[in-house]
C-alpha cells in the first residue's frame, strides 16, 4: 500500500503546530495503525528526521494510551482503540489525517500526545473506595444483584483513553467520569461514600476545563469500550440525590 499521511506536527507545548505530509510505500495491510506509524518513524529517522512522537504501550487494546483523531475521528471510528486498528481499513493511495485530541484539558506534550493526567486527577478526587471492605474472600462473599452487577462490570471496562472527550464537540469528560462513578455505585463497597464521590469528581471534572454534556451521543460511538450513555444519566440521578442525601447513603 501506498498512502498519503498528513500528521500534526508541534515542537512543544508552547510551540506552534501545523500539518505536515509525508509519503509511505511499502504498507502492509496486516499492520497495526501503530505499526505504521513506527514505519514512518524508521523512515524519517534514515532521513535524519525528527520522528513523529505519539503515545502508545500496551499495544493490546488494554492500557488506552494510543488514541489520537484518524480523519475527524477518534480511533479512526473502529470502536476499538488505535493500536488494534489495522491498515486493511484504508484504500491503497488514501490520504489519511492524524491529530492529537482536540481538548482543553488535554494540552499537546509534542505531535500527537498529550497530557491526560487530569482524568487522574478526576480519579483520585474521589473514583475510590476507602472503607474497610476485607480481604478479597469477604468482597466475594458480599452478596450483589447480578444487575447491578453486570452493569458495574460494563463500566469497569472503561480504560480512560480519553476518546469521549476527544469526540464531543464540548470536550465534555462526562462518559469518563460517569463509568467511574457508575461502576463504584452499582456495588455495595460503594454505598458509604457513594453521594459524596459523584460531588467531588464532578467538581474535579469541572476544575479541569472539561466542557458540558449536551448528550449528543459521539462519546457512546467512539468508545472502545462501549460505555452506554445511560452511564451518565446514571450520574445524574446520584448528583441530584447528593443535594439532598448528604455525604453518605
Amino acid at each position: 500500500m501506498k498512502l498519503k499521511l498528513r500528521i500534526w506536527r508541534q515542537a512543544g507545548p508552547n510551540a506552534t503546530g501545523q500539518m505536515v505530509d509525508y509519503h509511505l510505500d511499502g504498507v502492509s495491510e496486516d499492520m497495526s495503525f501503530l505499526e505504521m506509524l513506527d514505519m514512518l518513524n524508521e523512515q524519517l529517522t534514515a532521513e535524519n528526521k525528527e520522528p513523529v512522537a505519539f503515545d502508545h504501550d500496551c499495544r493490546e487494546g488494554i492500557c488506552g494510551m494510543c488514541g489520537v483523531v484518524i480523519n475527524g475521528v477518534a480511533h479512526g471510528g473502529s470502536a476499538t482503540t488505535t493500536c488494534q486498528l489495522h491498515m486493511r481499513s484504508f484504500a491503497d493511495n488514501a490520504t489519511i489525517e492524524i491529530e492529537p485530541w482536540r481538548a482543553g484539558a488535554f494540552p499537546v506534550i509534542k505531535d500527537l500526545a498529550v497530557d491526560r493526567t487530569a482524568l487522574d486527577r478526576i480519579i483520585a478526587s474521589g473514583g475510590y473506595i476507602s472503607s474497610n471492605t476485607g480481604a478479597a474472600p469477604d468482597a466475594h462473599a458480599t452478596p450483589a444483584p447480578k444487575r447491578e452487577a453486570d452493569r458495574a462490570f460494563d463500566n469497569a471496562t472503561c480504560i480512560g483513553c480519553g476518546a469521549c472527550v476527544a469526540a464531543c464537540p464540548n470536550s465534555s469528560g462526562m462518559l469518563f467520569t460517569s463509568a467511574k462513578i457508575t461502576h463504584l455505585a452499582m456495588l455495595p463497597q460503594g454505598q458509604p461514600e457513594r453521594y459524596r464521590r459523584v460531588k467531588a469528581m464532578v467538581a474535579q471534572h469541572d476544575a479541569e476545563g472539561f466542557g458540558n454534556c449536551t448528550n449528543i451521543g459521539e462519546c457512546s460511538q467512539v468508545c472502545p469500550k462501549g460505555i452506554p450513555l445511560e452511564s451518565i444519566s446514571q450520574l445524574n440521578r446520584d448528583l441530584v440525590k447528593s443535594l439532598f442525601k448528604g455525604d453518605g447513603k
